[in-house]
């Protein structure tokens, strides 16, 4: 049976300024465990392309939150996960996603490898997409701010994760028994369509929103003109769009009652928090 993680020892969040990050390292503040906050810009400075900043920001620490570098070939990850062991972590966890096993993306299942061959304590986190893309995300919330949202998904529903109730599931992991050797599929307790997604949101702020649906072909071109991201980036995304608009995405995840026993947050309370929190005040009219 595994233990819970020392209090004395700090839980290392990589990314700790990022969508899932800055909310693992709230979670685990309030509740009174150590955190060392690590990313490019933090005070703990981490980047996966300069290994003289990985020895300084896991050194002493007993878990480690991962969030990867999309642009490792692996080899990375490796190297840190060896430092990191060698240096007295006993727990990692790690973020991945559901699609990434459904669609058997090789990056994405390497790295759940490396962490499961690790020797430590691990788990898995394979959430679906944030429902917090509609606000923090450009591909999404770029257009809900302009009040046109493209998109071609279709007809295709998705059950958008509370990026929240990942960090509740991290930070779990990270601190009670439990939950190694676990993977943790999570998704939101149903599944909408951008369409829907898009009517709460305009529901919710009294605004008129658009939701305009494009071809496969459209929408990278789009994605790219926008500046959102590299073709390469915009084909892997167009692709996942058709993975939802083929019906793949639509099914529901156990993951956050497995851990955390109680159900996922609904996409409608995102949306109502988001909204009286000024999420989309300065959006445009």
């Amino acid at each position: 049976m595994t233990k819970s993680a020392d209090p004395a020892s700090p839980l290392l969040v990589l990314g700790g300024t990022g969508k899932t990050g800055r909310r693992v390292v709230a979670e685990l503040t309030a509740a009174g465990w150590p955190v060392r906050t690590a990313s490019r810009s933090a005070t703990t400075r981490f980047d996966w392309h300069d290994q003289r900043t990985w020895e300084p920001a896991v050194t002493g620490a007993s878990g480690v939150y991962l969030v990867l570098d999309d642009a490792d070939d692996g080899s990375a990850l490796r190297s840190f996960v060896a430092l990191a062991t060698a240096r007295g972590v006993r727990r990692l966890v790690l973020l991945s996603s559901r699609e990434g096993r459904d669609l058997a993306f090789e990056g994405s299942l390497a790295a759940e490898r490396t962490v499961q061959e690790s020797g430590v304590e691990w788990t898995i986190l394979r959430p679906v997409w944030f429902a917090q893309n509609f606000s923090e995300e450009p591909f999404l919330s770029s257009g809900v701010a302009g009040g046109d949202v493209a998109y071609s998904s279709g007809d295709g529903a998705h059950p958008f994760i509370d990026a929240t109730d990942i960090a509740q599931v991290a930070a779990a992991a990270l601190t009670r028994p439990g939950h190694a050797g676990q993977t943790y599929e999570l998704s939101g307790p149903r599944a909408l369509t951008i369409p829907e997604a898009v009517a709460e949101i305009a529901a919710a702020t009294g605004r008129e929103l658009r939701t305009r649906p494009l071809t496969p072909e459209e929408h990278v071109e789009h994605l790219v003109a926008q500046g959102y991201y590299p073709r390469a980036t915009a084909e892997t995304v167009g692709g996942l769009f058709a993975f939802i608009r083929a019906g793949h995405d639509a099914y529901l995840s156990d993951g956050v009652r497995r851990a955390l026993g109680r159900e996922p947050r609904d996409f409608t309370e995102y949306v109502k928090a988001t909204a009286a929190n000024g999420g989309w005040r300065h959006a445009a009219n």
